[in-house]
């Protein structure tokens, strides 16, 4: 956090503060139904599976696979510029939920499906840290 961040922040909303404290505290946080005890992610108001707004807040162990993918070569906001090329991709977590992300430390071209990613903590402000993935190392 050496530079004011320039990019977009994500807007945290009262039914997402408990996934956005997790990342301040470099912890992956989901959602979970305290009704139905359906692992729920992107954060909601109310369970997807059961409508109930019993919801808890459980911690994910930070491992998943690429899903799918795309290289990010050309045509981004010009803020995102600078990162060109980089790599965004549906991530699924071993809780069986999944998350949109970028993938991070390696090139893109070297990701492939079904790739084991890791989470990763970036703190870009003193308020706000995003999570990303990175491979693997073996």
């Amino acid at each position: 956090m050496s530079e004011a961040y320039q990019k977009p922040i994500p807007i945290m909303q009262p039914w997402s503060e408990g996934f956005w404290k997790g990342t301040k505290e470099h912890k992956l946080l989901i959602q979970e139904c305290n009704e139905c005890k359906k692992k729920i992610f992107y954060p909601r108001k109310a369970c997807p599976k059961c409508w109930s707004s019993d919801l808890g807040w459980a911690e994910a162990s930070g491992k998943a696979n690429v899903y799918t993918y795309t290289i990010m070569k050309d045509m981004v906001e010009a803020k995102f510029a600078p990162d060109l090329p980089y790599v965004l991709a549906i991530v699924r977590l071993e809780e069986g939920v999944n998350m949109m992300t970028r993938i991070v430390e390696c090139d893109p071209e070297e990701v492939t499906f079904d790739m084991d990613v890791e989470v990763v903590f970036e703190d870009i402000t003193d308020e706000c840290t995003l999570p990303f993935f990175r491979p693997v190392k073996r």
